[in-house]
């Protein structure tokens, strides 16, 4: 606890958090609450470690927040780290089997006496002890940290602010005990779709309350969150297309479980045989909607949620499509590499070039520049007619035809 973190020690860092935390518990009805420490009594040598150092510093009792926050400044960290007789001692503490009992584990480091600390959690439950424990480990490695799990909940603080929001999350979640997790659904009704970001408002209302990114955590399961169940939610869930649930109520002192089906594929956008710095983009809108969902740049893959799309890309002539984005499958649209049309001009020229479609027939697809004798096309593989005449030719009678075939990677030169 010695160590430092930014211009504190650990122990700097945690006693002034804890004692913040302690003085926001203040005059909260029928909570009571205690210190224990341990590692703080006895120095440590290469010859011994005293594995009894562990001592309820501030018993259990109403409005002791002032005693606990004065022990805590008086102390420092000396070396052992008896965790497994801290715990059990910790949940002799308790005056009431039948309160819901609480620890907080606060650690730097793993047990340093012969006990098994994954031992005392099993004889506690054995002994159906009602002590629900939560492990903070700061600046653990995450391998040292998981050998916790055995104990209880688990969570890592890299740094003092993110040791302030663990701690600040385990109090909620003992004080309020009304938690939230949103299943982000696949087909299968399984949550495993995550890392999308959602903005929770107040049911009804533009008040944004909180922005998360969906996480999961360890054991892959939707992370859990402490919501105030007096109000009503609306979630935006910021896939593509976004996932709005509306008027959400959550049951007071339990779990909440939110289901929201997610299920998603992926689109990717290719052209394999075009030159590496040829960029096209293309819209992504849905079926039934002509909103644009997206636009998705070359050599991207995207993620969707599954159904049917409409296609628009910005190649020219511009190339539209519908595809269909199944669950877990990625979907690839390459587009074909462009040949080049090369113009020159001897003299100035107003006309338009179009592109033989699929139908049959001739679709335009751009002007020509009438101020300009050499112009120049990337255009895609297709056969293409260019009419025109000369700009100081005052007659339709002038209007001229060349067909022309374009492939890819490939120029074609037309000199006029």
């Amino acid at each position: 606890m010695n160590l430092k973190w930014d211009e504190q020690t650990r122990m700097e860092s945690a006693k002034e958090i804890l004692n913040q935390s302690i003085q926001d518990l203040k005059g909260i009805p029928n909570l009571e609450i205690a210190l224990r420490v341990y590692g703080h009594q006895s120095n440590v040598s290469n010859a011994h470690q005293d594995c009894n150092d562990t001592k309820l510093e501030v018993p259990f009792g109403a409005n002791n927040t002032e005693k606990i926050k004065q022990k805590i400044k008086t102390i420092t960290a000396k070396g052992a780290t008896p965790i497994a007789r801290s715990l059990e001692a910790a949940a002799g503490d308790f005056p009431n089997e039948k309160s819901r009992n609480y620890i907080i584990l606060i650690t730097d480091g793993l047990e340093s006496c012969d006990n098994d600390p994954c031992a005392v959690a099993t004889k506690l439950k054995e002994k159906e002890v009602k002590v629900t424990p939560f492990v903070i480990g700061i600046g653990m490695d995450l391998s040292y940290l998981e050998q916790f799990n055995c104990i209880g909940a688990y969570t890592e603080a890299e740094n003092k602010n993110s040791f302030k929001t663990v701690l600040s999350t385990i109090i909620n979640k003992a004080l309020l005990n009304t938690t939230v997790q949103v299943n982000l659904n696949d087909l299968s009704l399984n949550p495993t779709e995550t890392n999308v970001s959602m903005f929770i408002y107040e049911a009804g209302t533009d008040r944004l309350l909180q922005t998360l990114t969906h996480t999961l955590n360890r054991y892959k399961n939707p992370d859990t969150l402490v919501w105030d169940p007096n109000i009503k939610y609306d979630i935006h869930v910021k896939t593509l297309p976004q996932i709005i649930k509306k008027n959400i109520s959550i049951t007071k002192h339990a779990h909440n479980k939110i289901q929201i089906d997610a299920a998603q594929g992926f689109l990717s956008f290719t052209s394999k045989r075009s030159p590496y710095n040829v960029n096209y983009t293309m819209r992504v809108s849905q079926n039934d909607n002509n909103t644009t969902i997206n636009h998705q740049h070359l050599k991207s893959t995207e993620k969707y949620l599954i159904g049917k799309y409409n296609i628009e890309i910005f190649t020219l002539p511009r190339i539209y499509m519908e595809v269909e984005v199944k669950e877990k499958q990625t979907t690839t649209i390459d587009v074909p590499a462009a040949g080049t049309f090369d113009l020159r001009c001897k003299t100035p020229k107003v006309g338009q070039i179009f592109v033989l479609n699929e139908n049959n027939k001739y679709e335009w697809v751009c002007n020509l520049n009438s101020n300009s004798t050499k112009q120049k096309w990337d255009l895609q593989p297709g056969k293409y007619k260019l009419i025109y005449r000369g700009v100081k030719q005052f007659s339709s009678s002038y209007t001229t035809e060349k067909i022309f075939t374009i492939k890819s990677n490939n120029t074609i030169y037309l000199t006029l």
